[in-house]
Parts: C-alpha cells; sequence; structure tokens
C-alpha cells in the first residue's frame, strides 16, 4: 500500500499547527509521498505491522490515501475536511529568549529526531559538527547541511518549516 498526504495531513504539519497526532504518526505522515509503501515504514515504528496498523488508523482518519506508485503526488481532501469550526492553535509556541544557544539546542533535537534512527552515523556526524560549532556562520551552516538532508528524507515543504522555525529561534541580527 503506497501513501500520500492528504490536506488534513498538511494542515497538521504545519509550523505552529495544533498537533493532533504522536510524533511517530507525524513522522509518518512527513515521508508519505505516494513512493513509499507500508513496508518503507517498518523501520520507524520497529516492524512492519505495526506500520501498517498506524497507516491504516491515518488512512481511516483521513490523513492519507492510499495510491498507486506511478500516481500523481496530489489528492484531493474529502469536502468535509475543507471547513474547520476554529483555526488551528499552535501547541508548540515558543515564548522562551531568542538566542544561538535556544537555536543550538534545537538544532541538537532536531538531529536525534530526524536521524538518530534513520542514519545513526550521520546523525552522529551532525552531533559532532554541531557541538564543535561555536560561533553563528559555523552553527548555521551546520544547520544548513541538516536542511539539506531533511529535504531529501523529508520533502521541500518539511525544510522550510524548520527553517522558519530555526529563523524565529535566532536574535533578530543574526537572522539570515
Amino acid at each position: 500500500m503506497f501513501l500520500i498526504k492528504t490536506d488534513k495531513a498538511r494542515q497538521e504539519l504545519q509550523p505552529g499547527a495544533r498537533r493532533m497526532l504522536g510524533q511517530r504518526e507525524r513522522a509518518l505522515l512527513l515521508m508519505a509521498d505516494g513512493q513509499r509503501s507500508v513496508t518503507d515504514f517498518g523501520q520507524l515504528f520497529g516492524s512492519r505491522d505495526e506500520a501498517g496498523r498506524v497507516a491504516l488508523h491515518l488512512v481511516q482518519e483521513g490523513y492519507l490515501h492510499r495510491s498507486q506508485p506511478a500516481a500523481p503526488a496530489v489528492q484531493a481532501a474529502p469536502a468535509h475536511e475543507a471547513s474547520s469550526a476554529e483555526p488551528p492553535v499552535a501547541a508548540d509556541v515558543f515564548d522562551g529568549k531568542r538566542s544561538l544557544a535556544t537555536t543550538r539546542m534545537f538544532l541538537f533535537d532536531l538531529c536525534e529526531r530526524m536521524f538518530v534512527r534513520r542514519d545513526p552515523v550521520l546523525a552522529g556526524q551532525f552531533r559532532e559538527l554541531l557541538r564543535e560549532a561555536r560561533d553563528r556562520d559555523s552553527m548555521l551552516t551546520v544547520a544548513a547541511e541538516m536542511l539539506g538532508e531533511i529535504e531529501k528524507i523529508a520533502g521541500a515543504e518539511r525544510a522550510e518549516s524548520i527553517r522558519e522555525r530555526i529563523d524565529k529561534l535566532l536574535p533578530p541580527e543574526f537572522m539570515h
């Protein structure tokens, strides 16, 4: 079964959107591009069976559609999803101090969430680069490398949402 995101899934993945799903479910949504099957998600969940159960749940809830691998990656969402009663509220609000330290910690966390299971060697390389990054330019260079890898595995939309988050964490004088 090949899976693609619906508009409901894209809304769930928007920066600042109210989170209705867990981290692993959102990770599956990020990877659902119409070219990957449930088998490809097995590593994320420990087994193909568990990935299948989660994927089926997301299909039933309207976050994913089944697709053929050669089918276009864009599908219309059901009409009942087009209108929502209230706008999403951010569950991920950051009210802390904007700083390079905060940005650096976010990048360490991002490294763990995005790379440790998928590519532990790459995760180790990024952790080492972040440890060595003591100034703004070197830290942002590592961030750019991480965003490039995220774009490869999760798509340009996800990479852009993370780039926007980084911009919100940086002090105004450091924004690029």
